[in-house]
């Protein structure tokens, strides 16, 4: 045990000084003078230019405004969540980092869980300046999951997705790659109300489903991924991906053309394919608390185990209540389906979570999951066959009930400190329990680090 855990502990270790680096070059983290006093239209995010004096040569126009908004991709959180970050200008650029990592202990019940200690973490930068009347935005995003989850994936009860030593996960989660975002963002606004916004990114996430979990308000104190992830928001990790997009008041609408196939075990290497995949979405801000979405894809042989293309379509609503002195009160309702091309048939699953902050530094949080499996017996394609020739289902039903707690720690600097936890209970169809134990349940407690301004 002791070997296991100055196994994980080391290369968490690590990757909390390469979020820390930046941090200690900040200037002023935990000032807030007024933003930039230019007039933005309500759907612009300019929670983010705290620290950032006005009429300075770094003070952000309309569109770089609208482009430090963006969450994973071109996604976006409800404009009332303050972002944690560290903000610094350098001439005429607008410089914000961000990072966030958990060291985890993790056990899951029944003859098919298992235990771990593992890091869930990652660190961004991005750099933005006023071009013009338009704006430029680069952007790189990297973690230390291959460093960090040993084994190629960590135990996640009922989780399905990608490929771990050549075979298929079952009952994990895969790590994401180091390389998670590298790209560039143009946006230029027309006239009072309109934005047109370009986006291009050798890896980096397509217009498909909400803000992925990583990044998502509602899910920011819960270190495991969730069950519905490649139903969701498993392209925030996709290749070659071209993005174009366009804003009018509320309404945002974009397209995307990406390469489809998930990314390979090398979690080190930048996968390259054509692009061959597609999709869209609409995005409607009905105000700064309020954020919804629907879109749609088609993904070329998503999964190297499957031959099938998956028609993707989501839709999503998400809420944050601004409360002094934390993040705020952040919940999310998510709905996704999957159709399987050659297999003809669907499968479909639905999240709601949320994050409340009870008191400045207590938070409770809740995840409820409902969807239907059609790949835990990946492993083993004859009892596959064999438990559908006795139940005639290609999925079973699988209801995940989460429970959690969040204790902030203190701060050093802009580094924040917390520790929780978080209980999961499973209601699942009869014919998983003869694999599964009539009551399995999973546990996992953490220690969570994360840069922020702070007040």
């Amino acid at each position: 045990m002791t070997n296991l855990i100055r196994s994980s502990l080391m290369p968490t270790a690590l990757s909390l000084t390469l979020l820390l680096a930046p941090a200690g070059r900040s200037q002023h983290p935990h000032e807030h003078p007024p933003a930039a006093t230019e007039q933005k239209p309500a759907a612009t995010h300019d929670h983010h230019h705290h620290g950032l004096a006005p009429g300075t040569a770094a003070s952000p126009n309309r569109g770089a405004g609208f482009l430090l908004g963006f969450g994973s991709g071109t996604s976006v959180n409800p404009a009332s969540w303050p972002m944690p970050m560290v903000m610094q200008t350098k001439g005429n650029w607008n410089f914000m980092w961000m990072g966030q990592a958990f060291l985890v202990a993790t056990q899951q019940s029944g003859p098919r869980g298992g235990d771990k200690i593992y890091s869930a973490n990652w660190g961004m930068l991005a750099a933005a300046r006023n071009l013009g009347r338009g704006s430029l935005m680069v952007r790189g995003m990297v973690l230390l999951d291959p460093l960090t989850i040993a084994g190629k994936q960590y135990p996640l009860l009922f989780q399905s997705g990608e490929t771990a030593n050549g075979r298929p996960i079952v009952d994990g989660q895969h790590p994401h790659d180091f390389l998670m975002e590298v790209s560039i963002h143009y946006a230029h606004p027309v006239g009072e109300k309109a934005m047109v916004n370009f986006y291009y990114a050798p890896v980096g996430d397509a217009t498909l489903g909400p803000i992925a979990f990583p990044h998502r308000a509602s899910a920011m104190e819960l270190p495991q991924a969730t069950l519905g992830h490649h139903w969701q928001d498993a392209t925030h990790i996709a290749n070659n991906v071209v993005t174009a997009g366009l804003m009018y008041g509320k309404f945002r609408l974009e397209a995307s053309g990406f390469r489809g196939k998930e990314p390979n075990e090398n979690r080190w290497n930048l996968d390259t394919g054509p692009v061959d995949s597609w999709s869209s979405r609409l995005t409607w801000q009905p105000g700064r608390n309020w954020v919804a979405q629907v879109s749609a894809g088609r993904l070329r042989r998503p999964e190297t185990t499957h031959e099938d293309d998956i028609v993707r379509s989501t839709a999503s609503v998400h809420y944050t209540r601004p409360v002094r002195g934390t993040l705020g009160w952040s919940s999310s309702l998510i709905w996704a389906r999957n159709y399987k091309t050659i297999g003809r048939y669907a499968t479909n699953a639905v999240l709601a979570e949320t994050v409340v902050p009870v008191s400045r530094k207590n938070l409770v949080t809740a995840r409820f999951e409902w969807s239907q499996r059609d790949e835990l017996f990946e492993y083993d394609h004859g009892l596959a066959h064999k438990i559908f020739l006795q139940t005639g289902k290609h999925a079973h039903n699988v209801a995940a009930y989460t429970a959690g707690y969040t204790r902030e720690l203190g701060s050093a600097g802009p580094l924040q400190a917390a520790a929780g936890f978080n209980l999961s209970a499973y209601s699942i169809a009869s014919t998983l329990k003869p694999y599964y134990g009539s009551s399995p349940f999973g546990a996992s407690a953490f220690l969570r680090f994360r840069l922020d301004r702070g007040e």
